[in-house]
């Protein structure tokens, strides 16, 4: 299990040093999940983009800080 824990240090990683890059992935997979699920479950989907945006964009003013 310490392999998977390892990839997923290192996707955190990734993410907080390229957080601006990746609130657009997030935004991108959020639209393309309404369309693959017909508007269903917008609601929810917007909901979890809306925190993993916002956990990304104190992530991003935290390294402006650094």
């Amino acid at each position: 299990m310490s392999g998977t824990g390892d990839a997923f240090d290192r996707l955190k990683k990734a993410v907080d040093d390229n957080a601006d890059k990746a609130r657009k992935v997030v935004d991108k997979t959020a639209e393309a999940a309404k369309k693959a699920t017909g508007g269903a479950h917008d609601d929810v989907i917007d909901k979890g983009a809306g925190a993993a945006t916002e956990y990304l964009r104190k992530r991003a003013e935290e390294d402006r800080r650094k």
